[in-house]
């Protein structure tokens, strides 16, 4: 009984290790300022936005569009909406991850 116990344990642990390692994604802001300017400073260079200039990246703004989480600026950028393209073919989970995290990081540091 201690042995089928110790099996189940040992089984479950490498489990929970091996699902929450494959949850866990390290962001990375340098990256996402890197994708961010490879794919996106076009349009919101400054923060701004050429296309539609009252949708800016000012945590306001993005707070009135309901855009101001990471999932829901990940959801912009994968599915794009407006004049915005989807970037989801484009770019990977983590390069989205990571310019969502960049761009909430900025505006909430209003450093645009």
């Amino acid at each position: 009984m201690k042995f089928l116990f110790s099996l189940f344990l040992s089984f479950f642990t490498v489990y929970t290790l091996t699902i929450r390692s494959s949850f866990a994604q390290e962001i990375d802001l340098d990256a996402g300022a890197q994708v961010f300017t490879d794919h996106c400073a076009a349009c919101h260079v400054g923060g701004n936005n050429v296309v539609n200039p009252l949708k800016t990246l000012q945590l306001e703004v993005l707070h009135e569009f309901q855009k101001d989480s990471i999932e829901a600026i990940k959801l912009q950028v994968q599915n794009g909406a407006g004049g915005m393209p989807a970037f989801g073919d484009k770019l990977s989970d983590e390069e989205i991850s990571n310019v969502a995290n960049f761009v909430l990081n900025t505006s909430k540091n209003n450093s645009w």
